[in-house]
């Protein structure tokens, strides 16, 4: 939250303007975020169609509920993400419920599948050093010296950009798991508010 005389975090600006019904706020809302929301809606539901349709649910929502995002818990990018996660969560159990006979996703599958979408989620969100250092090290399952050559960059720069990317990740992650606890659900409150 912006501390009194500084100027208030674009979070908090649009906030506002959305408060005030701003229709352009919602725009520019949707241009910096609806990629990161259907990215995440799509790798847990696995269905363009119903994530191009969750986007839609979500920026409703906060169209209709601006004052559910609470500044003081985080940023924007962080609520609409941790939002996203759990209604697409939401949307798998309901979807394995409707079909009781069909080999659906199973309640473990379900976590694996949106715990996997979240790291993806933040890894995406990470700066772009720290991204690429992960993606060649730990997904290309690369060591660090094959690394550092890869990125033209010292062994020692590639383990800390690693070091750093993993514990944001962590970070980010027991958040998450905080929220869910403090919240007492398995994927928070419905508005993302604490």
């Amino acid at each position: 939250m912006a501390t009194p005389g500084s100027a208030p975090r674009w979070d908090e600006q649009l906030q506002r303007r959305l408060a005030r019904g701003e229709e352009t706020a919602l725009g520019e809302l949707y241009d910096q975020l609806a990629p990161m929301v259907h990215g995440l809606a799509g790798r847990i539901l696995a269905d363009q169609t119903a994530a191009a349709q969750l986007t839609r649910e979500i920026f409703a929502h906060v169209w209709e509920h601006p004052e559910s995002f609470d500044p003081a818990q985080g940023s924007l990018r962080s609520w609409l993400g941790a939002l996203t996660h759990r209604r697409a969560v939401d949307r798998l159990r309901v979807r394995r419920a409707q079909q009781p006979g069909a080999e659906g996703p199973g309640e473990e599958e379900i976590r694996a599948v949106a715990t996997a979408a979240r790291v993806q989620y933040v890894v995406d969100s990470l700066p772009q050093s720290l991204r690429e250092t992960i993606a060649v090290t730990y997904y290309d399952g690369r060591t660090y010296q094959e690394a550092a050559r890869r990125l033209g960059i010292s062994e020692q720069t590639a383990k800390q950009r690693m070091r750093l990317g993993l514990e944001l990740l962590a970070t980010e992650l027991a958040e998450e798991r905080a929220r869910q606890r403090r919240t007492g659900q398995p994927g928070g409150s419905e508005d993302g508010g604490t």
